[in-house]
């Protein structure tokens, strides 16, 4: 590889060149190397200053108490590791980019700044990393439906040029981008562990060869699978795409974790897949900021997932889970043909339900944690819910309490 001296030495403070147990020190995570790049820039230092026969004088100034000094000068000192490593991965087909490359993905710069990795490992068509495109993710044990669904979702985004980026695990990951280079169709894998192993297999040797595929990750290119690394690499995926579709997310796990810090940061639109598996936490995420995707998606362009609806109130088949539960036994069922209750309005669950969560009065915050719904969804609920009479507001503090006989 053609590496620069910067990016020779981004790799010697950041990176394993063996199995973690093997480093006689442990390098910079990427928020260490965040704050030592930010001082060697405020030095006027480029990492390849680095890179002289004595370069303790350089870091004359520095004082970290976990980034000693002595730990710089160590990780510095492993060009022959260094060496051994690239010379490896090369022939294995794998290239390196750095922050300071060019080549580097800039939506992983603009959107995660200094928590953006250092270095990136990678094979395949390294063009496709600036692409953006859809996430598709979810379980890795999803039921037969998710995955059909995953598999036709993926060849209609084939077809309309959309890059389908996903995380390459077994289930809705690989079924998304198995589904999108089947159609001719362009894909980003973000891989948590094994990108070595995935590169040299026949799985995915076509696709490389074809320029339809990029597999990358930020992590040692021969780790094996590690819990920590699966949750770390979601944000990745996220970031390197324009929208993200959630095919099924169970209670715990990477796909529920990934969604909320996406919902958290808001890096791009999050969609959702109406599901009937009562152990899906879809609903959730939908509660939290999340938006169903369209039932009715044979006519629908994938480009337009690209931007999140102007409003909140989404519909959602009869079928899913409720947001929330009759509040008492009282209150109407809602029942019927599936004709009948096709599309059910949301707002109307939390307008049943506050003759339960507002039978005392109660703050916006107290509701909030009662119901998981982003704060300004709920905002605008309860501003609609005071207009349509069905609570009224008290002061001091401000309030919420139904009214019981409002409709």
């Amino acid at each position: 590889m053609n590496l620069s001296s910067a990016a020779q030495a981004i790799l010697l403070l950041t990176c394993y060149f063996g199995k973690a147990s093997n480093e006689s020190v442990k390098p910079l995570s990427n928020g260490e190397w965040g704050r030592f790049a930010l001082w060697l820039k405020d030095k006027m230092l480029s990492p390849a200053d680095l890179l002289v026969a004595n370069p303790q004088p350089l870091l004359a100034s520095w004082n970290h108490n976990r980034i000693t000094t002595e730990r710089i000068l160590q990780l510095l000192g492993r060009g022959h590791s260094l060496a051994l490593a690239m010379e490896k991965w090369h022939r294995a087909g794998l290239w390196v980019v750095t922050r300071s490359d060019s080549e580097y993905p800039k939506r992983l710069k603009t959107k995660l700044k200094n928590d953006c990795p250092p270095v990136l490992f990678g094979c395949g068509n390294k063009e496709l990393l600036h692409s953006g495109g859809l996430a598709v993710v979810g379980s890795r044990n999803a039921v037969e439906a998710d995955l059909l669904f995953t598999q036709q979702l993926a060849a209609k985004a084939a077809a309309e040029t959309v890059t389908v980026v996903s995380g390459g695990a077994r289930g809705v990951d690989e079924t998304a981008m198995l589904g999108a280079i089947k159609q001719g169709g362009k894909v980003v894998g973000v891989m948590a562990d094994s990108l070595l192993q995935s590169a040299t297999g026949a799985k995915w040797r076509q696709a490389l060869m074809d320029g339809q595929l990029v597999l990358v990750s930020p992590f040692y290119p021969e780790a094996g699978f590690n819990a920590g690394n699966a949750m770390a690499r979601n944000k990745y995926i996220y970031c390197l795409a324009d929208a993200a579709l959630v095919v099924h997310s169970g209670p715990k796990g990477g796909t529920l974790n990934g969604a909320e810090e996406n919902l958290k940061h808001q890096w791009v639109p999050l969609w959702v897949k109406p599901s009937t598996d009562p152990q899906s936490t879809n609903s959730l995420l939908v509660a939290k900021g999340g938006h169903w995707y369209p039932t009715d998606s044979q006519s629908l362009n994938v480009d337009t997932l690209f931007s999140a609806p102007a409003s909140m109130e989404h519909s959602v088949q009869e079928e899913q889970q409720q947001l929330f539960p009759p509040a008492d036994t009282t209150e109407p069922e809602m029942t019927g043909t599936a004709e009948q209750f096709a599309v059910t309005d949301f707002y109307k669950f939390f307008v049943i339900s506050l003759s339960k969560l507002a039978a005392n009065p109660v703050t916006a915050e107290e509701l909030s944690a009662r119901t998981l719904l982003h704060q300004s969804q709920l905002n605008e609920w309860l501003k609609r819910a005071v207009e349509d009479k069905q609570l009224i507001e008290l002061q001091n503090p401000l309030r919420y309490h139904y009214i019981k006989n409002s409709r």
